[in-house]
């Protein structure tokens, strides 16, 4: 796993700015990691715990993909973000505590143009990773049945995933 990060403990919440003595998992490097605010930490833990999660039994990086594709999935992605992130998540203490986790390269790279954007370049305030990922998974969660949405969308992005790895066949 690659990390857009400080290095950070992972087994307890870390507080923005805080750093630790976390490294680079070379094992996985189709991931990367990220940071995800306490409050939609707490909602994808209870759907990586539902019922509905089963065979297979997503993980973070799963549901969390999930929820950057579904924003995806509106062609005003940049600006649900934003709109989110000026109206609601600006509004929350600045020292809230994150989650460190990770999420696919694919869903990452589209959160990595977002934050490249002009809209988060001067004057305009600059937000971080955390702060997107955040975004996106609040933005899901506001769904009528998101849990089976976000599930729903976990299975597409792994069939999208290994098609993507299996060679071209012959012929």
């Amino acid at each position: 796993m690659y990390s857009a990060l400080p290095a950070a403990r992972c087994d307890v919440a870390i507080q923005p700015g805080q750093a630790g003595s976390g490294t680079n998992d070379s094992e996985h490097p189709e991931t990367i990691e990220t940071r995800l605010w306490l409050e939609e930490h707490d909602w994808l833990f209870t759907v990586l715990r539902s019922e509905g999660n089963v065979s297979p039994t997503f993980r973070f990086p799963d549901l969390i993909s999930a929820c950057v594709s579904l924003v995806f999935l509106h062609d005003d992605a940049p600006a649900r973000i934003f709109d989110f992130l000026g109206t609601q998540l600006v509004l929350r203490p600045p020292l809230t505590p994150r989650r460190r986790e990770s999420m696919w390269r694919p869903q990452y790279e589209l959160l990595l143009a977002v934050q490249r954007s002009p809209a988060n370049r001067h004057p305009n305030p600059k937000f971080q990773l955390d702060q997107l990922t955040t975004a996106c998974v609040a933005l899901c969660r506001q769904h009528e049945g998101a849990d089976t949405l976000v599930l729903r969308q976990a299975r597409l992005n792994m069939a999208d995933r290994a098609a993507r790895g299996r060679p071209p066949r012959p012929g």
